[in-house]
């Protein structure tokens, strides 16, 4: 059931360049989260009549963390909400990573997109992750001790200044050989996502794999159709409502 409830700001602060996580504390337990749902939170600005969508990166107990990049006015107003504010929240909305009976996933994150895989990686703590992380830079790498919870972990950054130099996709096809992945899970920018499938079309791997995708939002229940998507019959499919986890396969990327 969807809620529209008023949550309190615990915490707000940079923990990358240009990316903060903010924590809320809500009225009721926040434990009924899976990793690939958001929610749609308001801002601290009320001029600002549109919510933005967040995934939801950890959940314990009454408490909600979720992470964002300033790139806009509302993500930019949404930093000066501090500790004790009140800030309306839509959730929980959208689907989620199902991952029963995986034992072996591979986890393919880029950017601001490592923050609902970080909330499937701690839900399902009978899978062995192995993840693959891309950053832009040294500056960009955030949230690593949650990432070293998985079996393994590599990390790249596009220049090098961090890890390995190159990105997510290539890191995880170098090794995809090496292990027997059940299932791949994919969030991050639509161009390595669209790598991803491409690359794993030209190999013919067949692991299922699951993406969540990254689209402008407006009411995030699937009333307004900002965020239509294309799926590979030609149909049409809202993010937020039919996602925002798809199967890579039924989709247009």
């Amino acid at each position: 059931m969807i809620k529209d409830l008023i949550s309190t700001v615990k915490d707000n602060r940079v923990i990358a360049e240009n990316v903060y996580m903010i924590t809320l504390v809500l009225p009721e337990s926040a434990e009924s989260f899976h990793g690939g749902q958001f929610v749609n939170l308001e801002t601290v600005d009320k001029s600002l009549l549109l919510r933005r969508p967040l995934g939801v990166c950890i959940a314990e107990g009454n408490e909600l963390s979720l992470c964002y990049q300033v790139k806009g006015k509302g993500t930019k107003k949404l930093t000066e909400a501090k500790s004790g504010d009140k800030l309306k929240v839509l959730l929980p909305l959208g689907n989620y990573f199902d991952l029963s009976g995986y034992k072996k996933v591979a986890v393919v994150g880029g950017g601001v997109g490592i923050f609902p895989l970080i909330a499937a990686i701690r839900e399902n703590k009978d899978v062995e992750f192995h993840a693959f992380m891309g950053f832009r830079n040294k500056s960009a790498v955030c949230l690593l001790n949650e990432l070293e919870k998985c079996r393994s972990l590599t990390v790249t950054t596009d220049d090098g200044s961090y890890g390995k130099k190159g990105n997510a996709v290539e890191a995880f096809l170098s090794e995809a050989e090496n292990f027997d992945f059940d299932a791949v899970i994919s969030c991050g920018p639509p161009v390595m996502l669209k790598a991803l499938k491409q690359r794993l079309a030209e190999r013919d791997i067949k692991t299922p794999c699951f993406v969540s995708l990254e689209e402008r939002m407006g009411c995030g229940v699937g009333a307004c159709l900002v965020c239509v998507c294309k799926t590979a019959d030609g149909k049409n499919a809202r993010v937020c409502k039919d996602g925002p986890v798809f199967d890579i396969n039924k989709v247009v990327l």
